[in-house]
């Protein structure tokens, strides 16, 4: 049987989100061959395959003598404007973001509008226990305070998809670990895009 396909229109945005250890980075890597070392974002047709963890990595040792936050904030902006170059170039983006708030989300669906793409959300839905024990596993811990702020506002996220309500974005769809285990691509081909709904095998 051929493997799940997940399918949106050309030329869209489509963030994936989750829990910080729910398995997002591991997701793109096995769905575009990439090793995990990239500082740039991966190419793949006319799909480019953006990580926050790129990001991260370009500007890994180069920023030593600046607080943390300014340190995140310089990974963020590059994060988003690598985004941004892609849409200008006519690329369909899949991207990984591991925030979920609410500005956030509006900041994305503002992006695709300006670049006329649709604007739609991948949810990697796994348990804390399970999320906490990816970060384990990865050897990044997120602090405490931290993980329980990115899981209040990925609960009311989550809640509200269910819910029948994906704004900002156009539409978004949720998938568990062991669903994510079966995907074998993500494909933009679709005319239209839909609500909250498992992967379709094809």
């Amino acid at each position: 049987m051929e493997g799940a396909r997940l399918r949106y229109p050309p030329g869209a945005l489509v963030i994936l989100t989750g829990l910080p250890g729910a398995g997002k980075t591991t997701l793109l890597r096995r769905l575009y061959g990439m090793h995990g070392a990239e500082s740039l974002p991966v190419t793949s047709g006319a799909v480019a395959v953006i990580d926050s963890a790129q990001s991260k990595r370009h500007w890994q040792g180069r920023l030593a003598w600046a607080p943390y936050p300014v340190r995140r904030a310089v990974v963020f902006v590059t994060h988003v404007t690598r985004i941004r170059q892609a849409l200008t170039q006519g690329h369909a983006v899949v991207a990984h973001n591991r925030g979920c708030g609410p500005y956030v989300l509006r900041g994305f669906a503002w992006l695709a509008r300006r670049h006329g793409a649709d604007f739609h959300l991948l949810l990697l839905d796994a348990p804390p226990d399970e999320a906490l024990a990816g970060q384990r596993a990865r050897g990044r811990v997120v602090a405490a305070r931290t993980f329980a702020r990115h899981q209040r506002r990925w609960d009311s996220l989550l809640t509200r998809v269910k819910g029948g309500d994906p704004a900002p974005a156009a539409g978004a769809r949720i998938m568990d670990r062991a669903e994510a285990g079966l995907l074998e691509a993500i494909v933009f081909d679709s005319i239209s895009g839909t609500g909250p709904r498992r992967p379709s095998r094809t």
